[in-house]
């Protein structure tokens, strides 16, 4: 044999051996506790171990009203920066796509500069929609919405990632479906409810000074007022919601003072889940410290209460702004606001430094206590959403259906394959054996891929590993009836083989190229199981050009070195 032949067939039995051992764990269903060197077991997509299947929806008008009026909050903090007295007004929602917000001049011989400021400052962000008396309307311009609309789904995507990496779940697919939704998918999810829950909340943090000045009765006779008007908070109903359509009422009322607005400390009962109880603050609307200044969250045990909560560490221009803000405000209260809960309100009695801060849960079981500062501080690490996201469907896949899908197609795989090995046996005989062998290695390399890979193996991913076997025979067909052409044309059995395995390569290349271009557009566009049958088809392209070419050519070398070129079963 040719010193070429050895290197090709050392390599051969280190691709086998590898493979074997990527395979091994797999097919054997060895624990995690197991002494066998590797560990990596084939990843199941969730049609086939079941899990999560979620579409969230992105609602872009609300997204508008609040950027809408944070910039009107804004243009009044410039303008009575630069001596143009001025302040908020209301939301003008009459086209929910393009809202804007008032801003109210207290001078009308400055409306004119005013104009002229907010268009220096503001130039590609804000367009003046229209002017009515001492108001002037501000709304959103369209490279404004345009950039709001893929930050958002773009950075709604990223925290998502990262907090289902901290909940463990493996190999998740998130993906985003046109650019309002975002699509889900979380194989071997058991508890879909803490998943929901710690997916869908947004999670802004914020530090806001409480407004004492006003009394508990003055703000139960708004919320009285805002109930006789309809607006009140229902079990089941959004929170966020009623509280923004609650503000938006105080302010059209003109009751709530100057750049504040209205939250609450929520009680839940720990049987029912219901909110039992909310009690009313008058905080100021701007918050100068946000959770996006946050470095860390982690769940400490208060030793002398034996109660968890949760520890905060802010970055370094955290710390100082946490530390100005506690200084200028001792005496006052300070509240600690989650999406619109406010956790904790205490006194400030000196200036904090450090950059620590803490969110107490209040009381209850101790355990169900646990979990929620375990949730909230993986919430709070892995950052807020900067939208609030709706859940539009949601599927539960039971492993059921998963486990008997590979029952099912295992099944089918043995008599398919069977059925190949005993038509090519009969047909091509000891050359059919030969590609017997071809197909077998095929099999265990792809497999053997996706571990190492650690692609997700889906139900279309099985039926990608089957079309592989026919690609795989289609190849081997070729390359059999190039050598019985040679072979009626009266060349010797060696070169025969030559010839036909050397006509037959560029055959088999075009064809698999094509495929593999295929392959590469569902992998590109497709989402979910069709990426899956994209993975498994382009490892099976690889491989079947690998074992039907080269290893084929490898062993009917052998085979003909054996026979010394005077026999040749085909």
């Amino acid at each position: 044999m040719k010193r070429s032949w050895w290197y090709r067939f050392t390599f051969l039995i280190l691709v086998g051996v590898m493979s074997l051992m990527m395979v091994t764990p797999t097919a054997l269903n060895f624990g995690e506790d197991s002494s066998f060197p590797v560990k990596s077991k084939i990843t199941l997509g969730l049609d086939l171990q079941g899990g999560l299947y979620m579409i969230l929806g992105i609602d872009f008008n609300k997204v508008y009203q609040d950027e809408a009026t944070g910039y009107a909050r804004k243009i009044a903090f410039f303008l009575n920066d630069q001596g143009i007295k001025s302040s908020v007004g209301m939301l003008d929602k009459t086209n929910p796509a393009d809202p804007s917000h008032a801003v109210m001049i207290t001078n009308p011989a400055d409306i004119e500069k005013a104009k002229e400021e907010v268009k220096r400052f503001f130039p590609s962000i804000l367009r003046l929609t229209r002017e009515e008396g001492d108001a002037l309307y501000y709304g959103l311009t369209k490279v404004q919405k345009t950039t709001i609309e893929e930050q958002a789904l773009g950075k709604s995507i990223e925290v998502i990632r990262n907090r289902i990496d901290e909940f463990g779940v493996t190999e998740p697919e998130i993906v985003s479906q046109g650019n309002n939704r975002i699509v889900i998918q979380l194989p071997g999810v058991k508890d879909i409810e803490r998943a929901k829950s710690l997916i869908g909340k947004t999670a802004k943090l914020e530090f806001k000074m409480v407004n004492d000045e006003i009394g508990l009765g003055t703000m139960n006779s708004w919320l009285e007022k805002a109930k006789t008007a309809g607006i009140e908070f229902k079990q089941g109903s959004r929170f966020s919601q009623y509280l923004r359509t609650l503000n938006d009422f105080l302010n059209k009322e003109k009751l709530l003072p100057l750049d504040h607005e209205m939250a609450f400390q929520k009680s839940v009962s720990k049987a029912t889940n219901e909110i039992t109880q909310m009690i009313p603050y008058l905080v100021e609307s701007g918050s100068k410290l946000g959770g996006d200044q946050l470095q860390d969250a982690r769940v400490q045990i208060d030793q002398q209460k034996n109660e968890p909560y949760v520890s905060l560490e802010f970055k370094a221009s955290g710390g100082k702004i946490f530390e100005e803000l506690t200084g200028s405000n001792i005496g006052r209260r300070m509240a600690v606001i989650l999406d619109g809960n406010v956790y904790s309100a205490p006194s400030i009695r000196e200036r904090i430094g450090g950059g620590r801060a803490q969110i107490t849960l209040g009381q209850g079981n101790f355990n169900k206590m646990m979990k929620e500062a375990r949730d909230l501080a993986l919430i709070l690490r892995a950052g807020a959403l900067p939208v609030q996201l709706n859940f539009e469907e949601q599927r539960t896949v039971g492993p059921s259906l998963g486990a008997d899908s590979i029952a099912k197609a295992r099944y089918a795989s043995l008599i398919g394959a069977a059925m190949v090995f005993i038509f090519i046996l009969i047909y091509y005989k000891i050359s059919g054996f030969i590609a017997m062998i071809t197909l077998v290695l095929n099999v265990v390399l792809v497999i053997a891929c996706l571990v190492a890979f650690e692609a997700t193996l889906t139900l279309p991913g099985i039926a990608g590993i089957a079309l592989t076997i026919g690609m795989a025979v289609d190849a081997n067909i070729i390359i059999y009836e190039r050598i019985r052409e040679e072979v009626r044309k009266g060349l010797s059995f060696y070169k025969a083989v030559e010839t036909g395995f050397g006509h037959a390569f560029w055959t088999i290349i075009d064809a698999n190229i094509t495929t593999a271009l295929a392959g590469l557009c569902l992998l590109n566009f497709g989402t979910g199981p069709i990426r899956g049958f994209a993975v498994t088809l382009l490892i099976g392209i690889a491989s079947t050009v690998y074992t039907s070419y080269f290893v084929g050519k490898l062993m009917f070398e052998l085979y003909m070195n054996k026979t010394e070129g005077q026999d040749l079963s085909i």
